[in-house]
């Protein structure tokens, strides 16, 4: 019996072209691109056979903070919890309050470069614009910790790079929100919270956010497959084609299979 050759979809207006046709065993090549209400479709490639690179669980959690937080809490500031309505915010009241919690955040779902990112008094007045819709769900809901430092990380395949990111005058130190960058190392500790990160969500490279407290202790603020590399050393032209060999070292071992 001849084995099956697997098809090898590269490009977004392949796979939909022949999205009915596809087959067990079948492999698409880089990320789908894909509204937020057409992202159950990565379930069903998954469920039906089809392998995908990146990972649909990565290509997910790196669309959705919330996931992040679901997936990632215990790499993440204690207490972080993913909202997703008002039963979650009032658990949250309760737990908050017994831990003597004061000032929270909260990061909206799907909005990067720091622009989703508010500071709040209490998780009362969370809880009030939740409630009063003006505050849209989902959202992650974290203790705020202040002065702390920012270190963004990239990773791809044996290639790796940290710099620092601050912002004097605003807490978001996101370089779109006019921080600063420095490059720096990471601790061993640091790198390996950052591999642990990765694994559980199977990312193949990535774009990681180290959040770290006056004390010294580093917690996973985000992950991204895809992000930007200003403040890197790194090029965009030697970042595409870095990620491009991981692509293919990932196809390559699928096709072994």
């Amino acid at each position: 019996m001849t084995k099956y050759q697997p098809r090898v979809i590269t490009d977004n207006h392949t796979l939909f072209d022949e999205y009915h046709t596809l087959q067990s065993g079948d492999i698409v090549v880089g990320r789908v691109r894909l509204k937020p209400a057409e992202e159950p479709l990565l379930l069903d490639l998954v469920d039906r056979g089809i392998r995908l690179i990146p990972s649909a669980l990565s290509q997910l959690a790196s669309r959705s903070k919330t996931l992040q937080a679901k997936l990632l809490a215990r790499y993440m500031v204690p207490h972080t919890l993913a909202v997703y309505d008002l039963h979650d915010l009032t658990s949250a009241i309760s737990l908050y309050g017994s831990n003597g919690i004061g000032k929270v955040v909260t990061k909206h779902d799907r909005r990067n470069a720091g622009m989703g990112i508010h500071l709040w008094p209490s998780i009362e007045e969370v809880y009030s614009q939740a409630s009063f819709g003006v505050m849209p769900l989902p959202f992650v809901l974290q203790p705020f910790y202040p002065d702390c430092r920012d270190i963004r990380v990239l990773v791809i395949n044996d290639y790796q790079e940290a710099y620092w990111r601050h912002n004097p005058d605003n807490f978001r130190n996101n370089l779109h929100c006019g921080g600063h960058s420095t490059p720096c190392e990471l601790t061993a500790t640091q790198h390996d919270l950052c591999q642990q990160a990765m694994d559980r969500v199977r990312f193949p490279y990535g774009h990681l956010d180290l959040m770290v407290t006056p004390d010294n202790i580093s917690y996973i603020a985000e992950i991204n497959l895809q992000g930007g590399i200003r403040g890197a050393k790194i090029q965009a032209d030697e970042y595409r084609t870095r990620v491009e060999a991981v692509h293919q070292k990932w196809l390559a071992e699928e096709l072994a299979r």
